[in-house]
């Protein structure tokens, strides 16, 4: 009763806070600069051509009313609009989108959690040796590396100077395992690499504060070996924040993938977004930004009913 009171409290926060989340959306598109009908019409359009597809769109009713609307027609339809630019349902241009960024991120959650969490215990077992030291050094190095500029060594070395892979990662609907394959190698790999990194770091810090609890030094002193003590006592002991590291570091695949879906082409839900700024096409960047924002929040959530199940105490003290 009382995680579902919780679990409850929680959708009501991030319930409110996508509301305000839609409504910066929304004021942010709406700061834009440029004439929405003008970029859609081309510079050549008459004027009153342009102020005829306004007075369509809408774009001609004060601000406030266009808000209210797009959220009533999203939350008690199901619909998000229509493109300005293309005139096609927002919801067919993100059906297949979706699909790939959620593909790009599902693959590289499914390599980084477990490589962080490995990497992260081996690093506090030898916590000030040689290999510590050395592991440390690799992921702040890769932690602190911009996205860009791996996914930008990746294509130098991997596809113009050895030509193993593709420097453009397009996904055709016909193509076999082995092409999809290839053309996710680069981005799912500049991800891994940054992700990881983050993880395993922190990984690290929680489980060598857990090593210093006493009941942790007493078992350490009785003999067993060092392995046994930190998968059976400190690992579950440490559930709790390394289930919120874990969250917080795959929702920042959402800005990860932005950059790593942009410098490969790759054809998901970021690149859309960044399509539809350059081209002022505000329904559809709604629903990007829209869709980012909700699947950081559910992680949040997700996170936080983790830590809430592994230390009860600690969900008390938040309520």
């Amino acid at each position: 009763m009382l995680l579902f009171t919780f679990i409850l409290k929680r959708i009501v926060v991030l319930v409110l806070l996508l509301l305000v989340v839609s409504l910066l959306v929304f004021v942010g598109t709406e700061l834009l600069p440029g004439d929405v009908a003008q970029v859609a019409l081309g510079s050549f359009a008459s004027p009153e051509n342009v102020a005829a597809l306004r007075t369509q769109l809408g774009l001609d009713e004060p601000a406030y009313l266009r808000y209210f609307g797009w959220l009533s027609d999203l939350v008690l339809r199901g619909d998000w609009g229509v493109s300005i630019i293309s005139r096609q349902p927002v919801t067919t241009m993100l059906s297949e989108r979706v699909e790939n960024t959620a593909m790009l991120a599902g693959i590289t959650t499914l390599i980084a959690i477990p490589l962080s969490l490995a990497l992260g215990i081996v690093m506090a077992i030898y916590s000030g040796s040689r290999i510590d030291r050395v592991l440390s050094v690799t992921v702040l190095t890769l932690s602190a590396t911009p996205e860009f500029l791996l996914a930008a060594i990746a294509v130098l070395v991997l596809s113009l100077h050895l030509e193993l892979l593709p420097s453009v990662s397009y996904l055709s609907p016909g193509s076999g395992f082995t092409a999809h394959a290839r053309a996710l190698t680069m981005p799912v790999g500049v991800l891994v690499m940054v992700v990881t990194a983050q993880m395993a770091r922190m990984t690290r810090a929680t489980i060598l504060n857990t090593l210093a609890y006493p009941y942790i030094e007493m078992a350490l002193l009785k003999g067993l070996p060092v392995w046994r003590v930190v998968t059976l006592h400190a690992l579950p002991n440490a559930i709790g924040p390394i289930a919120n590291i874990l969250a917080l570091n795959v929702a920042y695949l959402v800005s990860g993938i932005v950059v790593v879906e942009t410098v490969f082409s790759y054809p998901g839900i970021a690149r859309l977004m960044i399509d539809a700024v350059q081209s002022r096409d505000f329904p559809v960047i709604q629903a990007c930004a829209l869709i980012f924002s909700a699947s950081y929040v559910l992680l949040i959530l997700i996170a936080d009913v983790i830590s809430h199940i592994a230390d009860p105490r600690a969900g008390a003290a938040q309520q």
